[in-house]
């Protein structure tokens, strides 16, 4: 920490509404508390500053006491160490390991335990900003520290004007009672760490939904003493998170006393924690049986560790496998690319690995997104106000006690829109601005403009609503089912006779699976910003989306002026996902209605929380099944529905059913097939696209029984999958026909590559070795449709200029969102033009250049809009044949200059109709499917039966993307799609209220993959040999497919879980619905510590949390 030596003066800074004081002197901040004794103090400001952005908590004063000297201080002296309280977390890392050098290994075996725990508190930065102080103080009911330090008897060193006292850092302090309060006018001066004696043992644990950058569900400290006999001489448990502070067991402590450390002694203290910890079923956080189990894994990881430390273990045991913790690794990283033909020109960039044209601006920070425009003259900045209830009428809407708040220009209502507050989604009308009901806790009712941000916030919490509720109030599939909310048309595909498939079949089975929603979590937020231009109605839009056209469309309906007059701009956008379609054109029409009734440039730009309330994500799925097959694991017949989570407006929900029957069969023949879709209509927030729109579901499900049959032959699950694949020629279950050659190769080298034989000998011995610990490997085949149910979508403009000092701007209608289509169109024109890549440049994309563009998606950009501007070029070309014949040593700029001269014109327009065909859902047939990308998957991973957590050891990955244009840019895409498909099989796990309100509203409580999470060894191959007639020089698309093959570690858990279960007897049939999370991978395997756990719930509760 940096302290201002030479600072001698406290300094106030007074707010509008805050006044924040810095003093320089013990002296001075005792009296501060004597003057404001309510005043909280900050250091990091990590729980103050949350509690007051998103709870609304409002401290007049703040007092910032980091620049004292005396809170900074680190003594050693007889009994340990005195860290100041305002010491970062990271000095009090840096202070524990400088006194574990420097001290014998038996005084400093609490200082190691703090270490262990300080590893993964937070990240770097949240470390370095964090006090010690602040964490304690806090009470937080998760602490990572506070647990080992009350264990270890730290002692609270508390300074007041009238002097200094010590409290023990025990329950009492946490429960506030008695004088372990901290009076008002009193501060933590100093915490005393003392140093561990011979005879003490210390453990800490934690479990997380993420080992890194994740609050922890359940952390444990725990110490005991010994006599020389080995008889538990003293023993301190506490825990966190299973109460609304730390938790102490002490009656389980006091009767463990004189016991010796011994299996029975074990017993004893399980059944007396779960005597002692006890959690109501609609306990906040949820998970009650998960965390109530956690707290007797960590006792025996506890008891198992001091039995070692005792010698008392022996090293072959297999239960030694409890205490071996997963290990931070850095991972091991290959990428085969395809090699380029030797033919080649060394200039020609196609197939060759060029960075991303705007990586390094990312990384820099040098590239420009919408919120980073300057703030034009006069800009006005928007907040929506959005509905509390799921269900209910609007009796009324009070708009004067915001109006009446600074900085608040208007408020844009219902009542406001010249043209339509309504817009037709599927076959209903929706309107932009709730007015006479809400259908869903997020729903949009006004919006509130202010001169800024703050103001804009501030105003909208003033608005009052009055609802009246009705009923019934849906939230989940279930609901729809029983109160039969549907959209319509449900649909249906059948091939084949399915009845007589199950007569012919030796096995019949049937069964269930669920698969929760995902957020799209894109980097940048929902932003957009319109300038009117101040004539005719014309009106610039800035907007992060990937439909600049929709956008440009429904403003010119809402503002009831012609397109032509709107100009939709679209630079870049910082992810997208599928998530910036249709929320993204209704927000940006208030926002542009907005500018409209102001005259003045309006600004709109969501919180993270505020995003991930409006805009829904993925479709939770459920698949019923029933499936009969062969003794051999043959398929004969398949009847599945699929019940997908749809929200309270149609929006994409039709078109996600749709692709989930087209794609159901995924990488399978299936000879007779039945699938039912139906779209659930209920009171949340409309789902909508993402990445593998509708695949990943109906694959999920498939894959499912294809596991289940494997079990139920009592075969391996690889077998089931290769004598099931599609074959070289073969049909899909709509009849249209397919190469499938190579899936069958990715198939082959996959499993050559990952060696998976040798590997699943591996895994079976290391199983048998270890009873806590647990490997699973599984290898999924995917089959993924390039192509669309309606002709349309395949459709492309582009525009091209040459400039007389040869430089080529190009302008298409794809938006670069990440993925590099803006590098790939660059090649594109590089080769078709013959110039190198830095002649070329693309600026934007807007309606203006290139209009009616299709929305950027399904992994078509650069197909589609690669080969407009290839024939853009090819037009170019042409013209400049007769000059380049001429002249052909000439450079490219006398070339131009010479066609210019000759009034030759050097722009171009190219235009693609790539679709001929598409599905005739009434007859259950036809051609969708434009080419097909196949790819292999094959992953191995380590699970923690006694907490849930699991480790990604290793993931080989085969692709077939035909000839790769970029395959730095291809292998990313890939690598980046399967670890959201891991995120989407293992851990992201939507949570909304019994009133759906949705809980994981930012990243502390929506955990999406990290950097621990990527298999430590991952490999990536492009299949050679696989062009593609279909598109583009011979290319695939590749932003979607391998998603879905993130199910492989979710299916290798569900082995390693197997594992487990057979050895304790358990059925090898088991539900594991995804996410694969840690409490569903603990409560899955199944032992003595979760038959502990009483499961008979007595009397009426209202859950924490509901499956949607």
């Amino acid at each position: 920490m940096l302290l201002d030596k030479g600072e001698k003066h406290k300094r106030i800074f007074h707010g509008e509404r805050i006044t924040w004081i810095t003093p320089s002197s013990l002296q001075e901040l005792l009296q501060l508390k004597v003057n404001y004794p309510r005043a909280p103090l900050v250091v990091g400001n990590t729980i103050v500053g949350p509690e007051m952005k998103f709870r609304g908590v409002f401290h007049p004063v703040i007092i910032y006491p980091a620049r004292i000297p005396d809170l900074n201080l680190v003594t050693h002296n007889d009994d340990g160490i005195s860290i100041g309280a305002a010491c970062s977390l990271t000095l009090l890392k840096e202070a524990l390991g400088k006194a574990i050098s420097q001290n014998p290994e038996e005084k400093t075996k609490l200082f190691n335990v703090l270490l262990q725990q300080l590893k993964t508190l937070g990240g770097p930065q949240i470390r370095n900003t964090a006090s010690l102080g602040g964490n304690i103080l806090s009470r937080s009911p998760t602490s990572d520290l506070n647990p080992v330090l009350a264990a270890g008897k730290c002692i609270l060193n508390v300074a007041a004007v009238d002097g200094n006292r010590y409290i023990p850092l025990d329950e009492n302090f946490f429960a506030g009672s008695g004088t372990s309060i901290l009076k008002d006018k009193e501060i933590l001066l100093s915490v005393l760490i003392p140093f561990s004696k011979k005879g003490d043992y210390f453990s800490a644990f934690r479990q997380a939904q993420r080992r890194e950058n994740a609050l922890p569900i359940v952390t444990a400290g725990m110490k005991v003493q010994f006599d020389e006999d080995a008889v538990i001489k003293d023993i301190h448990i506490y825990y966190g998170g299973v109460g609304p502070t730390t938790a102490c067991v002490k009656h389980t402590c006091k009767a463990l006393i004189t016991k010796h450390w011994d299996d029975h002694m074990l017993s004893e203290a399980c059944r007396l924690i779960v005597d002692e910890i006890s959690l109501p079923p609609s306990a906040p956080g949820g998970m009650v049986e998960y965390r109530r189990t956690l707290t007797l894994s960590f006792f025996f990881k506890f008891y198992l560790e001091v039995l070692q430390r005792l010698n008392h273990m022996e090293s072959h045991n297999s239960d030694i496998s409890a205490l071996n913790e997963f290990e931070k690794t850095y991972c091991e990283n290959i990428q085969a690319y395809q090699n380029v033909p030797t033919c080649q020109s060394s200039e020609d960039p196609i197939g060759r690995p060029i960075m991303h044209h705007s990586g390094i601006k990312h990384a820099t920070g040098e590239a420009v997104y919408c919120d980073d425009m300057p703030y034009g003259n006069g800009e006005l900045f928007l907040n929506f106000v959005t509905s509390s209830r799921p269900h209910a009428k609007i009796v009324s809407l009070n708009l004067s006690e915001a109006l009446a708040q600074p900085g608040v220009v208007d408020i844009i209502t219902a009542d406001d829109f010249p043209g339509t507050n309504k817009v037709m989604l599927g076959d209903e009308e929706v309107p932009f601005l709730a007015n006479k009901k809400v259908l869903c806790v997020g729903q949009l009712i006004c919006a509130v403009l202010a001169d800024t941000p703050a103001q804009a916030k501030k105003a909208a919490a003033k608005v009052k609503v009055v609802y009246e509720d009705l009923e019934p109030v849906i939230l989940t599939i279930q609901d729809a089912i029983e109160h039969d909310s549907f959209y319509k048309p449900q649909r249906q595909l059948q091939y084949g006779n399915v009845e007589e498939g199950f007569k012919a079949a030796d096995q019949v089975h049937e069964g269930e699976i669920y698969i929760g929603g995902q957020e799209h979590f894109y980097m940048e937020t929902q932003t957009m910003r319109a300038v009117p231009k101040g004539e005719d109605k014309e009106m610039d839009v800035y907007v992060s989306t990937q439909d600049p056209t929709q956008i440009q469309m429904l403003i010119g309906t809402v503002l009831n002026v012609p397109s032509n007059r709107i100009i939709c701009h679209v630079k870049r956008v910082g992810g997208a996902f599928g998530g910036k379609v249709t929320k993204t054109a209704h927000m940006a029409a208030i926002t542009a209605l907005a500018a409209n009734k102001t005259r003045r440039p309006v600004r709109c730009v969501l919180e993270r929380g505020d995003d991930m309330l409006i805009t829904g994500g993925r479709h939770p799925f459920l698949g019923k099944y029933k499936v009969g097959f062969m003794n051999d694991g043959r398929i004969k017949a398949v009847d599945v529905s699929y019940f997908c989570n749809g929200g309270s407006t149609p929006e994409d929900s039709i078109f996600v059913v749709d692709l989930a029957l087209m794609n159901m069969d995924t990488a399978y023949r299936i000879p007779n097939v039945r699938c039912w879709g139906t779209a659930c209509k209920t009171n949340l927030p409309s789902n909508t696209a993402l990445r593998g729109f509708g695949y990943p579901q109906a694959a999920f499900v498939t894959e499912t029984w294809i596991s289940e049959i494997a079990l139920k032959c009592g075969i391996s699950p690889e077998k089931v999958r290769e004598i099931n694949l599609h074959k070289e020629i073969s049909q899909t279950h709509f009849k249209q026909d397919i190469l499938s050659r190579t899936l069958l190769m990715c198939w082959k080298e996959c499993m050559e590559k990952s060696s998976y034989h040798s590997r699943r000998c591996d895994v079976e011995n290391f199983n048998k070795q270890n009873n806590w610990k647990k490997k699973g490997l599984a290898i999924i085949p995917m089959k993924f449709p390039i192509g669309s149910t309606a002709k349309f979508f395949g459709q492309a403009s582009a525009l091209v200029h040459i400039y007389l000092d040869g430089s080529v701007l190009v302008s298409h209608g794809g938006i670069e969102m990440g993925q590099g289509v803006h590098t790939k169109i660059m090649q594109v024109a590089s080769r078709e033009l013959g110039i190198p890549i830095s002649y070329i440049h693309v600026c934007e994309t807007n309606t203006s250049s290139v209009p009616n563009t299709q929305v950027s998606g399904g992994s078509m950009g650069t197909d589609v809009n690669g080969m407009a501007v290839k024939r853009a070029c090819e037009t170019l070309m042409e013209r400049l044949y007769p000059i380049k014949s001429k002249n052909p040593i000439g450079s490219w700029k006398e070339w131009v200059n010479e066609a210019y001269m000759q009034s030759i014109s050097l722009s171009a327009t190219g235009f693609l109709r790539a679709f001929e065909r598409e599905l005739d859902w009434d007859k259950g047939e036809g051609d969708p499917i434009h080419y097909c990308v196949y790819g292999v998957a094959c992953s191995e991973v380590e699970i923690d039966c006694l907490t849930g957590d699991h480790k990604n050891l290793r993931t080989d990955i085969v692709m077939d993307i035909g000839c790769s244009i970029n395959p730095a840019v291809d292998i990313g895409q890939i690598e980046g799609a399967f670890v959201q498909g891991l995120g989407l099989f293992t851990m992201e796990e939507l949570k909304f209220s019994p009133q759906g309100l949705l809980y994981t509203r930012g990243p502390a409580q929506y955990k999406i993959p990290a950097v621990c999470d990527i298999p430590e060894q991952f490999h990536v191959s492009l299949l050679a040999d696989s062009p593609n007639n279909c598109a583009i020089y011979s290319s695939k698309g590749v932003g979607e497919p391998s998603l879905f093959l993130g199910s492989s570690v979710y299916f290798a858990i569900k082995d390693a879980i197997l594992s487990t279960r057979r050895e304790r007897g358990m059925c090898d049939l088991f539900t594991l619905n995804s996410p694969a999370t840690p409490e569903k991978i603990r409560m899955a395997c199944g032992d003595q510590f979760t038959d502990m756990i009483p499961t008979n719930i007595t009397g009426s509760y209202v859950p924490w949390a509901v499956n949607v």
